[in-house]
């Protein structure tokens, strides 16, 4: 590793020239390396980041939310926010991810017009600056595109000024078949300029138009932008449909081994500015490509383990883990230093390109119009074949759960505790949507006027109204929230729920799914088993091999078990973590 700045100038410059070995730079590699340090304001004293370093422990539990998920008359909504989080998570969350909270065109924020802006309406930067104080702040970083309505998209289209070569164009006539995304509008976007009629490669939306890293001035632009948000008190970068990032006409332009190295490069500038910082990709791509993103413990610090949702959304509504357990099985280990960021509901629906090669057809399709009954959209993209795929499906978690395949019951909320008790049980940081904590269902009202099929999920809570539903014993609201809480306030103190601890996966037939855990010191063991079943199911202890000289609790309700060779009878959709060492 880098001892002192010139070392680390040279390992920049060796992943510059990697970036950017066929393409004829308006100056030299050691030019744009300096120009690059200076943005990051690297000093000549910088402390070394330890290799292989785990920058989370048992106790991170992120909340993810937007800036106005909830409102209150004459506040600003980050000041309600913080409110809330005060108030009722009870020192229980201790990181925060506000999406997108810069002004923005479309996307819900995801289409940004200023990067430098808090969007005015939310707030300033210090009350972001005032969040990042509490708790440990992610912030997007939306790195592939950004608003047409932007500074240095208008300057595009004047051809002059910030901005002006700042975007990826192509030609109709190009062979761009190949390209993978996850839409099904037009790639290109015709736009007139002052230099004549351009096509401007737009992955998502023709509101969110892709920039081209090609230019150093792009890259040099975001190390600026990532400068500024580390003075404002981020401590983990999401990178933001990152794996688009790099494009070459003529083929697929996904995870292409640019984008791999862009990644890498703006680590090494992070760690040896904040080493703390943590960077997490964000790909809603196939398990085996979403791997990659970890590289060789230098790449990302965190992958989305997006492949999470729609497995245990399909084995909760089915009463069969096969597919969760078999997916699990597989899944590699997190070596020291990465980790698996765990959510099983976002701003954004349940994925399905995660689940290819997971999931048959079949069930896939099962599991769509189970969605689809339950009050679910359905939103597509175009496969390789030219065929409409279906790729997300917008649900709210607590309406995607409130049933199985054969309808909705009275399951619904112990069905939706047991997907969080298991999410919360595994290898990973977990990540709780605010929409999930709080148990809000479909917002077809936000659907209907948006006409977008994601606002089904993104509802805008009063906090008056909010607080008179969580103060009382007896709203769904505050009945999950309370639970959400008690499973959280356990889950925080079991060095064995550790991000990196020991997992195994469990064998105990279809309707049990179970794993162990065991903490880095070996000292605690806790075997997480939950009923996926509407059924009730007895789980023998003698197959679990418990250590008969430990003395065994059942932490969620915190029962001693006296005979390790009896039976425990589950109820439906409960879950047990047994464990050999209670930390209170």
């Amino acid at each position: 590793m880098p001892a002192t700045l010139d070392e680390l100038k040279h390992k920049v410059e060796l992943q510059l020239s990697v970036i950017y070995e066929n393409i004829d730079l308006p100056m030299t590699i050691t030019e744009l390396t300096q120009l690059l340090v200076d943005e990051m304001n690297i000093p000549n004293n910088f402390v070394e980041p330890v290799p292989y370093t785990n920058h989370w422990s048992e106790k991170d539990m992120m909340l993810i939310t937007y800036g106005d998920s909830i409102v209150e008359p004459d506040q600003k909504p980050l000041k309600t926010l913080e409110s809330f989080m005060d108030t009722y998570l009870n020192d229980k969350i201790n990181s925060v991810h506000i999406l997108p909270f810069f002004p923005y065109s479309s996307d819900d924020g995801f289409s940004v017009i200023d990067y430098s802006s808090v969007n005015e309406s939310l707030g300033d930067w210090q009350d972001i600056e005032d969040i990042a104080d509490k708790y440990k702040l992610m912030s997007d970083l939306v790195i592939n595109h950004c608003s047409s309505r932007s500074a240095w998209f208008q300057n595009f289209i004047k051809g002059s000024g910030v901005g002006k070569d700042y975007f990826f164009t192509a030609d109709p006539s190009d062979d761009l078949s190949q390209v993978v995304r996850p839409r099904t509008s037009p790639l290109l976007r015709e736009t007139e300029t002052a230099e004549g009629t351009k096509y401007v490669w737009c992955t998502f939306s023709h509101d969110q138009v892709d920039l081209d890293f090609r230019n150093p001035h792009v890259l040099i632009a975001f190390v600026s932008i990532i400068r500024q948000y580390l003075n404002s008190g981020v401590k983990v970068f999401r990178l933001d449909a990152v794996a688009f990032l790099w494009k070459i006409v003529g083929g697929p332009s996904i995870n292409l081994p640019y984008t791999h190295e862009v990644i890498r490069l703006l680590r090494t500038l992070i760690e040896h500015t904040e080493p703390e910082t943590v960077i997490i990709t964000e790909t809603n791509i196939p398990n085996t490509q979403n791997l990659t993103y970890f590289g060789n413990a230098n790449e990302a610090h965190c992958i989305y383990n997006f492949s999470l949702p729609p497995l245990l959304v399909n084995s909760l509504i089915t009463g069969d883990c096969t597919y969760l357990k078999r997916w699990l099985m597989s899944m590699p280990p997190a070596q020291n230093g990465t980790c698996y960021f765990n959510f099983i509901a976002s701003h954004d629906g349940i994925g399905l390109r995660p689940a290819e090669g997971l999931l048959s057809d079949l069930e896939l399709n099962t599991l769509v119009n189970t969605m689809q009954n339950f009050g679910g959209r359905v939103s597509w993209r175009t496969a390789d074949t030219g065929e409409q795929k279906a790729y997300e499906i917008n649900i709210a978690l607590f309406d995607a759960l409130k049933g199985t395949i054969g309808g909705e019951d009275k399951w619904g909320l112990e069905r939706f505790i047991c997907a969080h008790a298991i999410m919360f049980g595994l290898e990973g940081i977990p990540g709780i949507y605010i929409h999930s904590i709080l148990g809000t269902p479909n917002d077809y009202e936000k659907l209907k006027n948006t006409h977008h099929n994601r606002s089904i999920n993104r509802h805008r809570w009063d906090y008056n109204l909010l607080k008179e539903q969580l103060d009382s014993d007896y709203t769904s609201h505050s009945k999950v929230l309370n639970r959400m809480l008690d499973l959280i306030d356990i889950r925080t103190k079991q060095p064995a729920f550790h991000p990196n601890a020991t997992q195994y996966v469990l064998h105990l037939g279809l309707q049990l799914f179970g794993f162990w855990r065991q903490s880095l010191n070996r000292k605690q063991s806790i075997f997480c088993i939950s009923n996926v079943s509407d059924e009730k199911v007895e789980l023998r202890l003698n197959e679990l091999n418990l250590i008969v000289t430990d003395d065994w609790v059942e932490l969620i309700t915190n029962k001693n078990i006296e005979n390790t060779a009896t039976e425990l009878e589950l109820m439906p959709y409960q879950t047990v973590w047994l464990t050999n060492h209670k930390n209170e």
